[in-house]
C-alpha cells in the first residue's frame, strides 16, 4: 500500500510502497549542492525533495507534479553522482517532446553541471547536423532530445548508447503518446541490456501511460504530488473561451495543438453540423456527419467507419451521444454546450471507454461558461480552464508535425532516392533563404500539401489553370462524343417508329376511305424506300383494288424516272440505300 501524506502547501503526496523520508538541501552531496548554488536555490522544492531520496538509491520512479514545479531539477541533480566524467560516452538520455523544451533542459543542465566535467548537448530536428556530429565525436555524456532526431543518430551510428546509466522521459504523458510511441519502441532496440535507471515525469498519468510504462521501467514506481487531484486523469474536462462567431477558428486550431488520434464534435442542431463538417474538411481533415436526417443504415454506416479508422472526426447531435461505444476515441469536442446537465454526462461519456484515457473540451463564450460551470459543480467535474490556441501556437506544433514526418520519410528513402532530392537542395537554399513571401510560399505550399496528405487528403494543392483547362477539354470532348452517340442512336430509333406510324396510319386510312393502299405507300417511299413501298402494298389490306392498280403505278414511276433522268435514277437508289442503312 502508499502512503497518502499532506504537507504545508496542501499537497497530496502519494509516496511507493517501502516510501523514503523527503531530504533536505542540506543534505544532499556537496557536489549537489554546489549545482544549486549554481542555480541560485536557495531551497528544494517539493518534487525535489520527495523524488530526489528515491533517484539517489537507485529506484526506477514515475513523477506526477503540476507544470512548473521543479521537475527539471529532480531529475538532473541525480546525474551527478551517477555519471562519471572521466568516461567520454553519452551515459544519461533525456527525451523531450518538443525542441523548446530540449533546448530548456540543456540551457539548465548548463547551468548545474558548470566546473564538473560534464557535457550536455541538445539533438532535435529542424536544425542542421555539423554541431551535434562535433558534440557526440567530442565524447558529451548527456543527451537531451528528441525521439526522432535521437533515432536518426542511432541509424546513422553517430550515437551509442551502450554506456547509458539513466533514462528520463520529460513529460511523458506525451513521450508516450501515440505519435511518439513507434519511435520510442524502435529507440527501445537500441538501449543496453544491463540496468538503466529509469524515470517518468509528467504532470498528469493518462491510463494509457501507465499501461507503457512497464515497457521502459522496472518495477516502476508512483509518487504523485498534487492539488486535490486524482493522479490518474482518465478523463480530463476543459473548457476555452471564445467568442460566438470564433468557434470555427478556435476548433480547427484545437485540432492542431490536440491532435486527436478520433473525436466527435457534439452541436445542439443539424445545420451546426451541416456547418462545422463543411469547415473541417474544407481544412483537409477527414470528418463525417451524425444527425437524425440519416436513416439508420447510413448512421451505422459512418459509426463503422469511425470504429474502423477510416474516418477520423464526427461531428454529430445527441443522436450519437447515447449506448455507442468507441473504444479509441480520444478527444470529445462540445461546440457548444448541451441543454440540459444529463447530456453532458452522455456526450462525455463517449470517451475515456473500459479505463482508457480521454478528453473533453467545450467550446464557451461568456454565458455558456456559466452555464457549464454550473453543470460542473452539479456533477463535481473538476472543470479546467484552457489557452485558446494563438495562430503562432498552431505553427508550431504543425512545424513539429512535420518536421517528423518528414524525418521519418528521409529516414526511409533508399540511396538513390536521396541522390535524386538532393537536386533540389540548391533551389530550396536560393527560396529559403529569399525574403519575398511569395518565393516562401512555395515551400510551404509543398510542405503543407505533405502535411495534408498525411490527414488522408490525397489531392490538397489546387492544380494550375492550363491543367484544369485541358481537364475540362477532355471531359467536354468526352461528353460531346457521348451526347452525339446518344442523340444519333435516338434519331435513327425515332425515325424507324416514324416510318412504322405512317405504315399503320396508311393501312387505316385505306380500309376506312377506299383509298388504294399500294398509293399511300409510295407517298411513304418518298420517305423511306422503295422496296418498303413494294412490301407495304402487297401486305395491303385492300387486296382486289391494289392489285387492279398495281400496273397503272409502276407505268406512272417509270414516266416519272425518264422525266427526272439520271439524277432521279441516282436519287432513289441513295434514298433505298439510306434506308436500308437505317
Amino acid at each position: 500500500m502508499s502512503d497518502t501524506i499532506t504537507n504545508d502547501e496542501e499537497l497530496q503526496i502519494t509516496a511507493p510502497e517501502h516510501s523514503l523520508p523527503p531530504c533536505a538541501l542540506e543534505e544532499l552531496p556537496e557536489v549537489m549542492q554546489q549545482a544549486c548554488a549554481r542555480a541560485g536555490w536557495t531551497r528544494l522544492m517539493p518534487v525535489q525533495t520527495h523524488a530526489l531520496p528515491y533517484l539517489m538509491a537507485g529506484r526506477d520512479l514515475m513523477v506526477q507534479s503540476r507544470t512548473g514545479s521543479g521537475k527539471t531539477g529532480a531529475y538532473l541533480l541525480p546525474l551527478l553522482s551517477l555519471i562519471d566524467p572521466a568516461e567520454k560516452k553519452p551515459q544519461a538520455l533525456i527525451f523531450a517532446p518538443t525542441r523548446e523544451l530540449a533546448s530548456q533542459v540543456e540551457h539548465e543542465a548548463g547551468i548545474l553541471f558548470e566546473g564538473t566535467g560534464l557535457s550536455v548537448t541538445a539533438l532535435y530536428g529542424g536544425v542542421g547536423y555539423g554541431r551535434q556530429f562535433e558534440a557526440l565525436r567530442e565524447g558529451v555524456q548527456i543527451i537531451v532530445g528528441t525521439p526522432g532526431r535521437v533515432l536518426d543518430h542511432l541509424l546513422r551510428r553517430t550515437l551509442s548508447l551502450d554506456a547509458l546509466r539513466a533514462l528520463v522521459f520529460d513529460e511523458a504523458d506525451r513521450m508516450l503518446s501515440i505519435g511518439f510511441y513507434p519511435d520510442m519502441k524502435e529507440i527501445q532496440r537500441y538501449l543496453p541490456r544491463h540496468p538503466v535507471l529509469s524515470t517518468l515525469f509528467s504532470a498528469t498519468y493518462p491510463q494509457h501511460v501507465l499501461n507503457l510504462a512497464g515497457e521502459f521501467l522496472r518495477d516502476p514506481e508512483m509518487l504523485s504530488l498534487s492539488q486535490g487531484q486524482v493522479h490518474v486523469a482518465t478523463i480530463q474536462h476543459f473548457f476555452v473561451e471564445c467568442g460566438r462567431m470564433d468557434k470555427d477558428r478556435t476548433l480547427v486550431r484545437l485540432m492542431e495543438t490536440e491532435n486527436p488520434t478520433s473525436a466527435i464534435i457534439f452541436c445542439n442542431t443539424k445545420s451546426n453540423v451541416h456547418y462545422v463538417t463543411a469547415v473541417l474538411k474544407g481544412f483537409g481533415y477527414n470528418a463525417d456527419e451524425l444527425s437524425a436526417d440519416l436513416s439508420q443504415n447510413k448512421r451505422e454506416d459512418v459509426l463503422n467507419r469511425l470504429r474502423e479508422g477510416r474516418v477520423r472526426l464526427l461531428v454529430a447531435t445527441d443522436v450519437a451521444a447515447r449506448g455507442i461505444d468507441i473504444p479509441a476515441l480520444s478527444h470529445v469536442f462540445l461546440y457548444e454546450p448541451p441543454e440540459d446537465r444529463e447530456s453532458y454526462i452522455h456526450r462525455a461519456g463517449r470517451t475515456g471507454r473500459a479505463g482508457a484515457a480521454g478528453t473533453v473540451i467545450s467550446l464557451v463564450d461568456i454565458m455558456e461558461k456559466m452555464e457549464l460551470l454550473r453543470i460542473a459543480s452539479f456533477y463535481r467535474i473538476d472543470l479546467l480552464p484552457l489557452a485558446n490556441p494563438t495562430d503562432e501556437d498552431v505553427a508550431v506544433a504543425v512545424g513539429h508535425r512535420e518536421t517528423a514526418l518528414l524525418d521519418a520519410r528521409r529516414r526511409a528513402c533508399t540511396g538513390l532516392q536521396l541522390e535524386r532530392v538532393r537536386r533540389y537542395l540548391p533551389l530550396v537554399k536560393e527560396l529559403a533563404g529569399s525574403e519575398d513571401e511569395d518565393q516562401l510560399l512555395l515551400l510551404a505550399l509543398l510542405m503543407d500539401a505533405d502535411y495534408q496528405r498525411s490527414l488522408g487528403m490525397e489531392q490538397s494543392l489546387p492544380r494550375p489553370r492550363a491543367e484544369r483547362e485541358n481537364a475540362r477539354s477532355s471531359s467536354r470532348r468526352g461528353k460531346g462524343r457521348a451526347e452525339g452517340t446518344e442523340a444519333e442512336t435516338g434519331e435513327k430509333s425515332r425515325s424507324k417508329k416514324r416510318r412504322r406510324g405512317r405504315n399503320r396510319s396508311a393501312e387505316g386510312e385505306a380500309g376506312a376511305e377506299g383509298v388504294p393502299a399500294d398509293e399511300t405507300q409510295e407517298t411513304a417511299g418518298n420517305d423511306a424506300s422503295a422496296g418498303s413501298s413494294a412490301e407495304g402494298a402487297v401486305e395491303s389490306p385492300s387486296a382486289g383494288e391494289g392489285r387492279s392498280r398495281r400496273p397503272r403505278r409502276r407505268s406512272r414511276r417509270r414516266s416519272r424516272t425518264e422525266e427526272g433522268g439520271e439524277g432521279a435514277q441516282s436519287g432513289t437508289e441513295s434514298s433505298s440505300q439510306a434506308g436500308e442503312t437505317e
